[in-house]
This record gives C-alpha cells, structure tokens and sequence, in this order.
C-alpha cells in the first residue's frame, strides 16, 4: 500500500526520494518537454481501473457474503433468493477480472468496494 504523502506528491507532480535515478531524470525531461509525467505506481492503479465497471447494489451483497465465507446456499437463504442467483457471482468475477471467488474478493477490497 502507498503512503498517503507519496500520493499527494505523485500527484503534485513531485517525484519520490526513492525514485530510481534513470526514473527521475526521464520524468524531468518530460515535464520539460511539456510533457506529464506519472509515476508508475500510479499509473498503474489507474489503468487497473480503466475498464472498471459498476456493481450492483446485489452483486455487492454477494460478494460480501462470499468474503464472509458463505456458499451458495447459505447466501440464497441469507439474501432472500433463488440458489442459482446466488452463482451470479460469475458476473461480479467478470466485471472484476477476476479469476475465482477469492481473488474477486481480494480486489474488491483492494478497490474499497467492500472492506474487511
């Protein structure tokens, strides 16, 4: 995880004590150039982003309730729908990229779409 004064400074355009040489020298012959230049961390978690698209208030319960550690029953019953509803987590891994339960977990928390 980032510290909070990396970010500010990232996005000040200041770039950071432990940045590589050969990085900084780069990222000051861009903004010379007129250029911008975003540290790759950043750069990184915004194109981790990019193709972000929207969850359901729903999708979130069940993603919650999978973090949770419920199986698909026990989140049908604890939701209030049909079993094979509660597989549509399938579509939550989808919107994620994600490729299995734990690891849309995992992304989920890391996006603070849900939080442990």
């Amino acid at each position: 995880m980032w510290k909070f004064s990396e970010l500010w400074r990232a996005a000040l355009g200041i770039p950071s004590e432990t940045m590589p040489h050969k990085e900084l020298v780069e990222a000051i012959r861009r903004v010379h150039a007129g250029q911008k230049s975003i540290p790759p961390f950043i750069a990184n978690s915004l194109a981790e982003h990019l193709s972000d698209e929207d969850l359901t208030q729903r999708e979130i319960e069940i993603l919650r309730c999978v973090a949770d550690g419920n199986r698909n029953r026990e989140i049908a019953n604890r939701l209030f729908i049909p079993n094979r509803r509660s597989k549509s987590y399938y579509h939550v891994l989808e919107k994620l990229g994600a490729v299995h339960r734990t690891h849309a977990v995992a992304i989920a928390v890391r996006r603070g779409i849900i939080h442990m």
